[in-house]
């Protein structure tokens, strides 16, 4: 039975993540760490160990202690900040990875080295600028200038919108930024232009540079969205299977274009322009969307084992061959809904429920 450690294995991504290693076709011995003891209950791994944050100084030996101690093999990070931290130290962990490269994770984790390396290669993307403190006035004019309103203002790196709200007058940009230094947030900030078509969810998996298995999602609504500035907080309550080839063709080049010998788990963000292009606005790189789920779960439902990513990913993190007839794209069939709402568990639904 393979060991698997999973880092911050509390909370809802942690425990999608090892619901889809549940629904596998194989047992896994399966470890969990997090720094939140309430949240270290909810994914019931096999073993569970509180640990310090990924930055305290101790992090790397006490994970370490758990790696020798469980016999681990491979480990897995999911949240954005454990992700940087196993990639940054790779070399220093006991166990097995399967990450893009230091470079990648890094530029990935930055949304506005990502939307400068797409702009470099004529990649269709937002437009970004970026917002410096010490010239925040001066920098706004300039940006309200060319982008007009509404734009986006948002941090750089960060899921879940971090930082980011829809900017209609200069005022709230202004208070916005200061509002959040008032709070000692050291958060960079950056200006995007205001997509206002479909958002979409782009899950891959890839290896030395070639696409092995993909799906792309629309999301509809989030949850809480009247809770947030921006109306996103981080992860959809509905959300439905697409097939769309524009999205996949976009979403390949725009993991290529920051790594070509990419290798991992790209999940992209993308969000339609005026003339419904799909422009990408983020990779997170090395780990799940919070609901990835949706696809083990859906491909278990209809018996098309190969939408588990998770498990493929796994498999090739431990070097294991995996079957040639894996499709690249559009995995599952399209217009398949994922909800979800908190204390209400999660429902598939075929759209064509409500056209017949």
């Amino acid at each position: 039975m393979k060991k698997i450690l999973v880092l911050g294995a509390g909370g809802p991504a942690g425990y999608n993540f090892i619901e889809a290693l549940r629904l596998a076709p194989e047992e896994f011995f399966i470890v969990g760490t997090d720094a939140n003891k309430y949240h270290l209950e909810l994914s019931q791994p096999d073993e569970a160990y509180l640990v310090p944050v990924c930055s305290e100084p101790k992090y790397i030996d006490e994970i370490n202690e758990i790696i020798d101690k469980n016999e681990i093999e491979f480990i897995h990070a999911q949240p954005d900040v454990e992700v940087k931290n196993l990639s940054d130290n790779r070399e220093q962990f006991h166990a097995k990875v399967f990450l893009p490269s230091k470079k990648c994770v890094n530029t990935c984790q930055d949304k506005y080295l990502s939307a400068e390396t797409w702009n470099k290669v004529g990649i269709p993307s937002p437009e970004t600028y970026s917002i410096r403190d010490e010239s925040l006035e001066s920098d706004l004019a300039n940006i309200i200038e060319v982008l007009g309103f509404p734009f986006w203002v948002r941090a750089t790196s960060g899921a879940g919108g971090r930082g980011s709200t829809l900017v209609k007058n200069e005022g709230t940009a202004i208070h916005w930024i200061k509002y959040w230094r008032s709070r000692d947030v050291d958060w960079e900030f950056i200006a995007q232009e205001y997509l206002p078509g479909r958002n979409y969810a782009f899950t891959s998996l890839m290896k030395d540079g070639k696409m092995i298995v993909s799906q792309a999602r629309e999301r509809l609504e989030y949850i809480y969205p009247y809770l947030a500035p921006s109306g996103i907080t981080g992860t959809p309550v509905v959300a439905r299977t697409v097939n769309n080839e524009q999205v996949n063709e976009i979403a390949t080049k725009a993991i290529t274009a920051i790594d070509p010998k990419a290798s991992g788990i790209f999940c992209v963000d993308l969000k339609e322009n005026k003339d419904e292009v799909p422009y990408p606005t983020e990779i997170n790189p090395g780990r799940f969307f919070t609901s990835s789920l949706f696809l083990a779960y859906m491909g278990q439902h209809l018996d098309i084992p190969y939408a588990n990513i998770q498990y493929y990913y796994v498999k090739l993190g431990f070097n294991e061959p995996i079957p040639k007839e894996i499709p690249k794209y559009n995995v599952l069939p399209e217009d398949f809904y994922w909800i979800r709402h908190i204390d209400c568990g999660y429902y598939l639904v075929n759209g064509k429920k409500w056209k017949e």
